[in-house]
Order: C-alpha cells, then structure tokens, then sequence
C-alpha cells in the first residue's frame, strides 16, 4: 500500500500548518526528514531538513510519531506542525513528494483508511464529514453525536436484536420435528419484531429534522412586485445579497443566502414578485421559480406593503409569517392578517429584530429540540425504511412457516449492515469520500 501526505489544515496563511503521513513508509519519511528517531506518542521539537538538500533547514517544527495500529487512519502515521507560512509547507510538501513510495493523498484517503480499517463505520465517516462541514451550533452538535458513535451504537443494537431474533427462527427450522422445542423457540418472537420495528419507526419520525439541521431550513419569502422583498432579504442578511429597485419585476430569479438563527442553519430564499397578469416570458419564469420555492418550503414569509394588494390573503401549506413592510408609509390593515407587531420597515430596520425573533421561535420549534437526531441522510433514512418493511413482512408471515419469516430477518439485519458499512456499501464509497477535503 502506497504511504500518502497532504497538508490537513487549512490552506493559506495562518499561525501552524498541520502536515499528516499514513502508511508503511511514514515513519522512514519521518526519520529522514528528523535525521533520526522520535519517541512514539509524544510531541517533540525537531529540525525539519529536505534530504535532497541537508545542510538547509525547512522550519524547526512539533513532530509527533503514531505507529499502527493506534491511530486514526490504523496506519502508522506522522505529523509534522510547522509555521503556517505558504513557503514554509511548499518547501515539506515538495521535500515528502521526493521521498520513495511516498504520493499525495486524494480527497477523504486518509478517513477512507480509518474505515477500511475498522476505526470508523459508515455513519461516523458521515458525521465527521458533517462536523467539518458545520456551520452552526445544532450542526456541530448533531455530527458530533454521529461521528462519536452515538448513532451507531443505537443501530449495532437493533442489528444485535435481529439477530437475537433470527437466532430463535433458526432454532425453530432446525427443530421444526419437534413441535413443543420449535414453539418454544419462537414464543414472543412476534412481539420483539413489532417493538422492535416501532423504535425503528420511531427514529424516522425525527429524520425530517435531522436533514433539515443538517441541510438547513428552507425559509422564502415571497409577496407581491414592490413589496420590499429584496430589500428586506438584505436587511436580514446583513449585506446587499440583492438588487433593490423601486421599479417592479427587478428580481427575476431566486436569491439564497444562509443565516444562523438560534444555532440553527437557514437558507434563505428571495423570489421574484407574484401576481395574476402581465409580464414578459423572464417574468413568467421568475414567478414560476417563486412558486416552486413556495411549494418546497419549510416556513413562508410572505411580505405585503402599502404598494400592494393588501386584502388579499394566500393560504400555505408551510407555515408562513404575514409581514407588513414599509410601515414608516403607512400601517397594515385591520383586514388581511397582518399582525401589527409584524409591521416593519425593512430600509430603516425598524421592527426587523422582532421580525427575526418570531422566526427564530418558529425555526426552534419545529426543528430545534435539544437531542441529536439518529438520522440525519437520506441513504440513512431508506436503510431504516426497508428494515423496517423487511420486518412489517415477518410478522404478517406468522403461521406461514419460520423459513419465510427467518428471510425477511435476515434482510432486515442487512439493511442495518448496509447502513453502518458492515456490507454491501462499496459502490457508495467514492461518493461518500469525495465529500472530504484533501488531508481529511
């Protein structure tokens, strides 16, 4: 096996670089680079020289040595902390390339190794990709949870019951001459399998929220031409993210940007302006982009002014604030919904924090509890669909023969194999991986 190096911090200038090496050749290349041994698991001061070049120093760096196989990767491992300078690692990265059987690493190589080599299941390679991807507090809590095993010990579980169960068809099949051994074998067997299955059941009524955590909840607003959507969308940004104009139909297509509110991640989207009649072909397309957006929606919010039709009131299948804009020209209605504590103004700012105060409360309700959800992916979610189904089929099987209902327990244990990387996941492996920088 190749040994592989790749700068695993983040690019550009900073404080310390952190250079990592995986692989039978990491601690030769280490040992050259040092001009001699380090002591295993310790952290000491060495001068990093190039052998092409030895009486030239790199940078005088913290080295630490990880023989295999207790290390991240399984592998032995060394890591080199140096300046930060682009100099500094270009002068190590062109020093480790010259070095025999040494190749830089591809993107996600060295968790695919702590996989491969049983350091980490499926799900928390998943949530490391996760943790490093986080942008808020829920996001870093939940990959958290999944890259420290808190999923996977839930889901070893299940798989440890279904095979507890199977065991019990097996032992039925075996001694199926035997009524009174065979029945003792399966007796509350049916009742494991529905318990079972309603844990199971229960873990993906919370999958929506696990997604949206991680994904982010999608929030739009939307409203008639002119009725400061774009402008209120920058106000909540913090930037100018959109084109404002007093002139009507100017946002033609959607705008998203993404905010933390409350800790949790939300996309969101600015639409072009909705109404009945006119408008050219771009126009047609904007709305119809805008009510596409509406149909997919988490929570809505729909923005009416002064310049707009105010009586008129829309129902959502979302959630959905009704949010009167420019209320320094004048305040919304009695008739149309509008909450007055909702009136803003989204060029002054006026009314803007209760504004995202109220959305920040509809955000935590719906998706803000405070434990980590079990599932937070959609190959994760269909996993857990078919063992759940695999399990639905053995029990409607009772009566039918324990061969049939030992089948759909064995596929129902497969698909919780296939979920934490036990088998079968070797097609999913470079789509998993490639989400990964390099170093990682």
């Amino acid at each position: 096996m190749n040994t592989i190096y790749a700068l695993s911090s983040g690019a550009g200038l900073a404080a310390v670089a952190v250079v990592r090496v995986s692989g039978p050749r990491a601690g030769a290349a280490m040992a050259m680079m040092v001009g001699g041994p380090v002591p295993a698991r310790r952290a000491v001061v060495r001068r990093l020289r190039d052998p092409a070049t030895p009486g030239e120093a790199i940078d005088e760096a913290l080295v630490l040595w990880l023989p295999g196989p207790a290390s991240f990767t399984g592998e032995d491992m060394a890591e080199f902390q140096v300046h930060g300078g682009r100099a500094v690692v270009s002068a190590l990265l062109g020093a480790l390339s010259r070095q025999p059987g040494l190749r830089p690493a591809e993107a996600g190589e060295f968790t695919r190794r702590a996989f491969e080599a049983g350091r980490l299941d499926l799900v928390a390679v998943e949530g490391l990709a996760d943790l490093i991807a986080a942008e808020t507090e829920a996001q870093r809590r939940q990959a958290l949870f999944q890259q420290q095993g808190g999923a996977s010990a839930v889901f070893e579980g299940w798989r440890e019951e279904l095979l507890g169960i199977l065991a019990r068809h097996e032992a039925a099949i075996d001694f199926a001459e035997e009524d009174d051994v065979a029945d003792a074998a399966l007796r509350g067997v049916g009742a494991r399998m529905a318990r079972l299955e309603e844990q199971i059941r229960g873990s993906l009524a919370g999958a929506e929220r696990g997604e949206k955590i991680r994904d982010g909840v999608r929030v739009v607003i939307a409203g008639a031409p002119n009725a400061g959507k774009s402008t209120l969308l920058n106000r909540l940004a913090g930037r100018e993210a959109a084109i404002v104009s007093p002139l009507p139909g100017t946002t033609r297509d959607v705008i998203e940007v993404r905010l933390d509110l409350g800790g949790i991640a939300v996309i969101l989207a600015d639409t072009a302006g909705l109404h009945g009649v006119g408008g050219d072909a771009i126009e047609a397309e904007g709305m119809a982009r805008a009510r596409r957006r509406l149909a997919e929606a988490d929570i809505i919010v729909w923005v009416a002014s002064p310049d707009t039709d105010a009586g008129e009131v829309h129902e959502f299948d979302s959630p959905a604030l009704r949010i009167w804009n420019k209320a320094d020209m004048a305040l919304p209605p009695a008739h149309g919904g509008y909450d007055r504590s909702l009136a803003v103004s989204a060029r002054s700012g006026d009314g803007i924090d209760r504004l995202l105060a109220r959305l920040s409360d509809m955000v935590a309700e719906r998706y803000g509890r405070s434990e980590p959800a079990l599932v937070t992916r959609e190959r994760q979610r269909l996993a857990l669909e078919a063992c759940c189904n695999e399990l639905a089929l053995a029990r409607q099987m009772t009566g039918a023969g324990a061969e049939l209902q030992a089948e759909h327990v064995r596929l129902a244990a497969r698909a919780l194999e296939r979920l934490t990387g036990r088998i079968g996941v070797e097609e999913l492996l470079g789509a998993i991986f490639s989400e990964f920088c390099i170093g990682k």
